[in-house]
């Protein structure tokens, strides 16, 4: 028996979690389980800002063909225009709920105002809707705010999802065990439809972007379920994530390239004019690689992003929350460049779905940064991710408004746990922690080859089953669910990135250095057979 029944049950509670479970609520009870307090989301992380086609400028042919060339061949053109051209919809949507998306005076008029459009990599147009520098940090706020006014939504904070519960007979996935962080009880969740959104995996390499909460969980749990899991190989680094050695990373936009700031070594050199004729502007798998070499062929640690040339009291009312950051750090971005080094940002790859967000098994649904659709390819396209989330949240939120689905009657098995318990528990669970996240840096990074993917594999391998048998031995803790899940989530990746014999994308290999056409629209597929 469950101790929760809903209609609907939500895993996290970010941009894509949020906008499905408001369209939800409209045709039955929805759960929103989330293993932090409900604000902790990769959505907060946000900087740069929501692409959508909004101005006369822009057209959805130029948005659809920007998105397939950063795809590098494996985008599925049919989603992405529905996606593209659905996008406009979903502002609208956002703008309504209140998000402040920053406005503009239009010059030449008595001071009236439209949205002013930001410009990123890889786009050939203005289309990028910000709110400052902190557009996720307001998308969530303005989401949160308004899920919180809605009857039919709950929260269950501090609920680790363990995993998800299928019918005996394995054909539909009907709720999940969820470890309540706080009174370390399994609480059981029946549901007729399970949205994942729970997010993306940074938190598996040693330095990322995201935020601590970023480990994977919704993947691993699709995985050992029996979903498909699709293109893990593609891991996007984002070029320009803040360097100080003895700070927490933090990302500087692509933003702040896309109003004119340049890459250049440390002695002042530009450099990206050797690698692409887009310059600083080049999509992020590019940008990324050749920074990367830049960093090898001089011997150095970083390099540098400058906006000096542009005028101060632009660069402080732009980019308030990056400009404070780095005065913070030491860095005043108005009179001397920013140092910065690539960092995991964000999984093109993730469980596998349709243009409606199903999964391949019935019941189990999948949207944001933790779905795979088929719009991101081999690179996805800056700001992209964010009109992902609410195009598939609306078409998940309608399909299933449609779908009559009576649960009958079954038992759901009881939580089972091992109920040993050792003192050395943190210690073993820290060690496996870092050499995970240091073996991913050190061997599937920006630039890879088969043997460094072979000696992460039978060290991944042998850390899984270590933790196997102290999972099933030990009571269950949030730290080693999260170990378990980058674990798997990192033996993902490796799979995937050696399966694909080509460089494409954001997956670069020195011993196949070349795109193989013949393996255009080819995705790479891990599916679990279980018993």
């Amino acid at each position: 028996m469950s101790d929760h029944k809903f209609d609907y049950l939500v895993l996290g509670s970010g941009v894509a979690g949020l906008f499905f479970a408001l369209k939800a609520a409209k045709n039955g009870r929805v759960a929103i389980i989330t293993k932090k307090a409900r604000a902790d989301s990769n959505t907060n992380q946000a900087q740069g800002g929501i692409a959508a086609v909004t101005s006369k400028e822009d057209t959805f042919e130029m948005h659809i063909r920007d998105t397939l060339i950063a795809g590098a061949g494996l985008c599925d053109e049919s989603v992405v225009r529905t996606i593209v051209t659905e996008g406009p919809s979903r502002i609208a949507d956002l703008i309504a709920y209140g998000t402040p998306f920053t406005q503009r005076t239009i010059p030449g008029t008595d001071g009236s105002r439209e949205l002013d459009l930001g410009r990123e990599g890889g786009h050939s147009k203005r289309r990028i809707l910000h709110a400052g520098d902190i557009t996720g940090h307001e998308v969530e706020t303005t989401l949160l705010n308004a899920a919180s006014q809605e009857k039919n939504i709950q929260f269950f904070e501090h609920h680790f999802a363990i995993d998800l519960i299928l019918t005996a007979d394995k054909k539909r996935c009907v709720g999940v065990y969820a470890l309540d962080v706080n009174t370390r009880k399994v609480t059981t969740f029946e549901g007729k439809h399970v949205i994942l959104a729970t997010g993306g995996c940074g938190k598996v390499y040693l330095y990322t972007t995201n935020p601590y909460i970023a480990t994977g969980d919704g993947l691993a749990m699709a995985w050992r379920a029996g979903a498909t899991i699709s293109n893990m190989e593609f891991i996007q680094f984002h070029p320009t994530c803040f360097y100080d050695p003895k700070g927490g990373s933090f990302l500087i936009s692509e933003a702040v390239r896309g109003e004119g700031a340049v890459l250049k070594n440390l002695d002042g050199t530009e450099f990206m004019q050797n690698y692409d004729p887009r310059l600083s502007l080049a999509p992020r798998d590019i940008v990324a690689r050749a920074i990367d070499k830049e960093m090898k062929k001089n011997g150095t640690d970083h390099v540098c992003l400058d906006i000096t040339h542009k005028s101060a009291r632009f660069l402080m009312e732009r980019f308030p929350n990056i400009y404070q950051h780095c005065y913070d750090r030491g860095v005043d971005m108005t009179k001397e460049p920013i140092p910065v080094v690539p960092a995991a940002h964000y999984q093109c790859g993730g469980v596998k779905t349709d243009i409606n967000g199903r999964t391949s098994i019935p019941g189990l649904y999948a949207i944001g940064e933790v779905a795979c659709t088929g719009l991101h390819g081999a690179n996805r396209l800056a700001s992209n991710s964010l009109l992902e989330a609410v195009v598939l949240a609306q078409r998940v939120a309608d399909y299933t408004a449609n779908e009559s689905v009576e649960l009958t009657d079954f038992q759901i098995p009881a939580w089972q746990s091992g109920n040993a318990q050792n003192a050395d528990e943190l210690v073993v669970l820290n060690h496996n922690w870092d050499e995970i996240r240091r073996l991913m840096w050190d061997y599937v990074g920006i630039v890879r080859t088969t043997r460094r993917l072979q000696r992460a594999k039978t060290r991944i391998e042998n850390i899984i089953e270590e933790i196997r048998e102290y999972y099933w031995d030990f009571t269950v803790t949030k730290e080693i669910l999260e170990l378990r899940n980058i674990a798997r989530v990192a033996w993902l990746i490796i799979e995937s990135a050696l399966a694909r014999k080509e460089s494409r994308g954001l997956h670069f290999t020195l011993d196949y250095p070349n795109t193989d056409p013949a393996l255009s629209q080819q995705n790479t597929l891990i599916t679990r057979v279980c018993k």
